[in-house]
């Protein structure tokens, strides 16, 4: 059941990812998730990426759990967390706005994915819960794109907080949010009219403007895989399996 799909339609293409376990990202379709949305950049058939997870509850879990008590070795866990690295860059790269839709929750890794579009609708149901600590890890690949987003202030609040679900008024207040709509119909509408307007503006205009929001990020490659590393060593630890153990044993 688990998929990325891309559909393009009148000069959107539509990345949409799903997995079984509410949205949470195994290795294989982070990989694929990199992949599409570098494809759609390049595709000289659209103008502007939608980024949208499939079913109506959770956008991401983030990690997958079975795959996280899976790694062995540091080697492996960079690599892990490299996915997530990853998709950030490909979505920093692509010379196209990406718009993020996010019909629920969103923890961890997945608020990573939110703070690397440029432009997110949301809705009511739309929390978010930086969950790393409490794993025994941190938000290290995540973290540049939240902080760029929101800010080292709110990163930090959320980072601290690992249990706690802020609600989508407070990430809209703290910049990841442009839009907290009512339910998912009105979040498709806000969607649909606002990549419909971008897909009717200049691409090269757009690709130009695209730069400048993300002025200061070209050493991304380094400092993403430095903080995979990391993240790769400490999911090793015994805190963290023994987390995820009692997690999985619920």
């Amino acid at each position: 059941m688990n998929y990325v799909n891309l559909d393009i339609q009148n000069g959107v293409g539509t990345v949409e990812f799903f997995t079984e376990q509410s949205n949470s990202l195994p290795g294989e379709i982070l990989k694929k998730l990199a992949e599409t949305i570098t494809e759609a950049g390049g595709n000289p058939e659209i103008k502007v990426i939608v980024l949208k997870s499939g079913g109506d509850r959770t956008f991401c879990a983030g990690a997958s759990f079975d795959e996280l008590i899976a790694i062995e070795t540091p080697e492996r866990g960079k690599e892990f967390f490299m996915g997530f690295a990853n998709v950030i860059n490909a979505m920093r790269k692509a010379p196209k706005f990406v718009i993020g839709r996010l019909q629920g929750k969103s923890v961890g890794g997945g608020i990573g994915l939110a703070a690397s579009v440029d432009y997110c609708f949301a809705t009511k149901h739309s929390a978010i819960k930086l969950s790393e600590l409490a794993l025994g890890i941190g938000p290290f690949v995540v973290g540049p794109a939240i902080e760029r987003k929101m800010g080292l202030s709110a990163m930090s609040q959320m980072g601290i907080n690992p249990d706690e679900f802020y609600d989508p008024q407070w990430a809209q207040a703290n910049g990841l949010f442009a839009k907290v709509c009512e339910d998912a119909e009105e979040l498709d509408a806000a969607v649909e009219a606002q990549a419909k307007k971008l897909a009717a503006y200049n691409p090269e205009a757009m690709a130009e403007l695209k730069k400048v929001f993300w002025r200061g990020t070209d050493h991304w490659d380094d400092l993403l895989s430095e903080r995979a590393e990391t993240s790769g060593k400490l999911v090793l630890s015994d805190f963290t399996r023994n987390f995820i153990q009692k997690f999985k044993n619920k």
